[in-house]
């Protein structure tokens, strides 16, 4: 009966942990129709469904390539020396920067992906970190270890610095790591694992 329970439990689990996005999406697709749709009506006559996802979806894509150019970069630079100086947001600017999920950000938590030595022996976790030492000793850092299939359910752990392995990935990639259950695994993590495992000892005849 007791395992009738566990598989029970951890199937639910799994199945509300696989909804999570699911719904998000849906709920936030509804959201910006909602939203658009009344204004777009008002403006230019025209009450087509989900035309205002779509107009969105365009705005967010224009908006990422003006961040990626030259003129974005350095507007985002200047923007982010103005906000350190605001008194009031300079610090939940800082804060929301230590664990924003950044593409390509080099600070945060989310920062880097590594590898490190896992509960269980002769095994490795995959882990971000933002691969600066804890104040009062340099040589530890913290390391958030993601669940799965949630990976933003986790734990958070310490490690000592020269026993994390980097991972030339990126943070969205890791994710779709950890979301996946293992069915994707990055090119990079079998190679830069090798020789950072223990050696069992063979089993007697």
């Amino acid at each position: 009966m007791n395992w009738l329970k566990r598989h029970l439990r951890n199937t639910f689990l799994t199945g509300v942990f696989s909804a999570i996005p699911i719904v998000i999406t849906v709920v936030v697709v509804w959201y910006v129709e909602k939203l658009t749709r009344e204004p777009l009506k008002a403006l230019f006559g025209v009450d087509t469904p989900f035309l205002g996802v779509a107009v969105a979806i365009a705005v967010i894509y224009v908006l990422g390539v003006l961040v990626n150019s030259i003129l974005g970069r350095y507007l985002l630079r200047w923007l982010d020396v103005l906000l350190r100086k605001v008194p009031v947001l300079k610090d939940i600017y800082e804060a929301w920067k230590q664990i924003t999920l950044t593409p390509g950000g080099k600070e945060g938590m989310y920062a880097k992906v590594v590898l490190i030595p896992g509960d269980r022996e002769a095994s490795l976790e995959l882990g971000f970190t933002s691969g600066d030492g804890v104040e009062g000793n340099p040589e530890l850092c913290c390391v958030f270890v993601p669940g799965t299939p949630n990976p933003t359910a986790g734990r958070l752990v310490f490690v000592a610095r020269d026993r994390c392995v980097p991972l030339d990935i990126s943070a969205e990639e890791a994710f779709k790591f950890a979301l996946s259950g293992g069915n994707y695994v990055p090119a990079t993590v079998g190679p830069r694992s090798l020789g950072r495992l223990p050696v069992m000892p063979e089993s007697a005849p």
